[in-house]
């Protein structure tokens, strides 16, 4: 297996950044593929290219990136299930990954976000949105200052070594979910509309369909509940979500 390397761009090397974050594009497009390195490179990411499913999964294995774009139409292997294959492996299993697609459907964007996507966004697409929604998903990746442990009910996030459990059991999170239950655990009890959360977790400055908030907190609630346990994510109708084990 290749060994990681330590990988610098120019702009990031002039701004005494060390090492740049590490951009995977899995698109088949050469001409797409061409113009997202060009201007990914030039806002200092690193950059690494593969042109079908089975490309991508093999460099993901050999050295994870920090983010990938992903192209929902691909040779060999969809982009779908390429999102699958990612989100089973422990080494990956939180991964940001952004889903490229022409599909305009919403349905579209809810089956790709209900597969394993933290985002989605349609072709064609300005380089500066798809800049703000790397960013956004870099920073909800990064780990949190050390020294805090928010709890409630069963439920425990170590904010020092990004760790969720329940009543004693891993609690395995995307980026995405994670950012949700940690703004939750810090209001226990408070509802907060879609588009508060939309504020809090993806940023005032990131455009999200507001049902995108639905398909995180289905993924969040499949993830923190167990057999028997309670679902302590509340749905308030007409009102938004809260974290509270009370149903009235």
């Amino acid at each position: 297996m290749r060994q990681p390397t330590l990988r610098e761009t120019p702009a990031a090397r002039r701004a005494g950044a060390g090492p740049a974050p590490r951009v995977l594009i899995v698109e088949d497009d050469p001409a797409l593929a061409v113009m997202l390195r060009y201007n990914l490179e030039k806002l200092g990411y690193a950059v690494d290219e593969a042109a079908d499913g089975q490309e991508a999964l093999l460099r993901t294995a050999e050295e994870p990136p920090d983010i990938m774009l992903l192209d929902w139409m691909l040779p060999s292997l969809s982009g779908i299930e390429v999102c699958r294959q990612v989100r089973r492996r422990a080494a990956t299993r939180d991964l940001p990954i952004i889903m490229l697609t022409a599909r305009m459907e919403e349905q579209d964007s809810i089956r790709g976000l209900n597969t394993g996507a933290d985002d989605y966004i349609t072709k064609p697409f300005s380089m500066d949105a798809l800049a703000a929604r790397i960013r956004a998903l870099l920073r909800r990746a990064q780990p949190n200052p050390p020294g805090q442990t928010l709890s409630f009910h069963d439920i425990t996030l170590d904010t020092t070594e990004h760790r969720v459990q329940r009543g004693g059991r891993a609690v395995h999170l995307g980026p995405t979910e994670y950012r949700l239950l940690e703004f939750l655990l810090q209001h226990p009890r408070r509802v907060f509309s879609r588009e508060d959360l939309l504020d809090a977790v993806w940023g005032a400055d990131i455009h999200v369909e507001v049902r995108t908030v639905d398909v995180h907190i289905r993924r969040l609630r499949k993830a923190l509940n167990g057999p028997g346990e309670l679902d302590v994510v509340r749905t308030v109708r007409a009102a938004g979500y809260a974290l509270d084990v009370e149903t009235a």
